[in-house]
């Protein structure tokens, strides 16, 4: 398991910069399947994500691809957030 701190940041810095167009789907795809194991809540949200991104292409337009994604991306700073405070 790694440090929850870190996940949070990196979660909310991949979510942005794709938000922005600044990171690409593919980038985002690889990111969310090498996480590592972390506890619960974290890890709920974690495999839903690598469930969601395992898929190499989908026939979605590519808007509300992109809303799914980052709705699976905020899944997991915000789950983190939650228990935390």
């Amino acid at each position: 398991m790694k440090n929850v701190d870190d996940l949070i940041s990196s979660a909310k810095t991949v979510y942005a910069r794709y938000a922005a167009s600044r990171m690409e789907r593919e980038t985002v795809r690889e990111w969310v399947l090498g996480l590592s194991e972390y506890r619960e809540p974290y890890a709920t949200a974690i495999r839903e994500a690598m469930d969601w991104f395992k898929p190499l292409s989908s026939t979605e337009p590519h808007e509300s691809l992109k809303a799914k994604d980052l709705d699976r991306l905020r899944a997991i700073f915000e789950v983190v957030s939650a228990k935390i405070t």
